[in-house]
């Protein structure tokens, strides 16, 4: 089914993808992750991972049947299962082969209010809602069967588009969150004060926490 787009948001282009993720994720920022059935959220916080030199990175040892999209065409969406309970969304980046990424840990809804509500039950909050990782897949129905999705062409009725707002000036930058390997990279950014971006400790958790 063709995503139904209004006239001023626009398809972001493959080229946009194939950088370095470092370039890339905080240019995706204010950028809108939408669906087919009219779902569509505001990206606010994202991390980069960059293959083999990245050892956090699930690419870092080479490509697996797990992590193969990775490696593939840039503009892609790569659809991994976590912690034994979430999903994690990311867009590929850089060129063939490099592995690298970036994770969409946060968004901000914008459309299909009653269907992200109803994907998620335990949300107290309209700033819960999508505010991790988990939670944006889970409010935005990607499970993965999206894995390897083109959000260029786009397919699986899943894209990443453009509606004219830049992203910050000056984005908010830190380490990435709950991982336990390179965690001096500051490979997270997000719109700075941003309600629905979570607080978070300044050290990776590595606790196993449910979605709520």
């Amino acid at each position: 089914m063709p995503i139904p787009l209004p006239a001023h948001w626009t398809l972001l282009p493959r080229d946009f993808y194939r950088r370095h993720p470092t370039e890339v994720a905080p240019q995706l920022l204010n950028k809108i992750l939408v669906r087919d059935d009219g779902r569509a959220g505001r990206i606010v916080e994202v991390e980069a991972y960059a293959g083999s030199e990245d050892p956090a990175a699930h690419s870092h040892r080479g490509p697996t049947r797990r992590n193969a999209t990775m490696f593939g065409e840039p503009g892609h969406l790569y659809v991994y299962f976590t912690y034994g309970m979430h999903w994690g969304s990311n867009a590929v980046c850089g060129d063939i082969g490099q592995g690298a990424g970036v994770l969409l840990r946060a968004i901000e809804p914008l459309q299909g209010l009653d269907l992200i509500r109803s994907a998620r039950p335990g949300a107290r909050r309209d700033r819960d809602l999508a505010n991790g990782p988990g939670k944006l897949s889970q409010a935005m129905g990607i499970t993965g069967e999206f894995d390897g999705a083109d959000l260029v062409a786009p397919d699986r009725g899943l894209a990443i588009v453009d509606d004219g707002t830049s992203p910050p000036d000056t984005p908010a930058v830190g380490p990435r969150i709950g991982i336990s390997q390179a965690i001096d990279f500051h490979w997270r950014w997000h719109v700075p004060g941003h309600p629905h971006v979570p607080a978070w400790r300044p050290h990776p958790s590595k606790r196993r926490t449910p979605l709520k």
